[in-house]
């Protein structure tokens, strides 16, 4: 009866250690994206944070001055380093998200519910 009990208290043990042993690669953290790759391939998507300030004053107003609407959300553009993004949500209910550079001029826009990931 002790040999058994010596075996069947050492089973718990190997099996958490084979346990342990076969998950261990993935247990560890995601690699970042390589360099250059963006982070929407590597499975992650990037935070945009928002504007503030006078940036956001500003970039807002340039914004609703070549697309008149409401302002539903602005902030620095992820997929467009160094650019403002501000979404605008026109008079028939449509969104446009408008891309302005650094001096505020309008470079860019993209109709709101065309890409192929917006189940958001």
């Amino acid at each position: 009866m002790k040999a058994t009990t010596r075996v069947l208290a050492g089973v718990p043990l190997a099996v958490v250690l084979f346990g342990l042993a076969g998950c261990g690669s993935s247990a560890q953290p995601a690699a970042a994206p390589a360099a250059g790759q963006p982070a929407e391939q590597a499975g992650e998507k990037k935070e945009e944070p928002p504007l503030t300030g006078e940036v956001k004053q500003k970039a807002e107003q340039a914004a609703l001055a070549a697309y008149p609407g409401t302002v539903l959300k602005s902030e620095h553009d992820a997929e467009k380093p160094g650019m403002y993004a501000v979404e605008v949500q026109q008079a028939d209910g449509s969104a446009v998200e408008v891309y302005l550079d650094k001096g505020y001029k309008v470079v860019d826009t993209k109709k709101e519910g065309t890409e192929e990931e917006d189940e958001d």
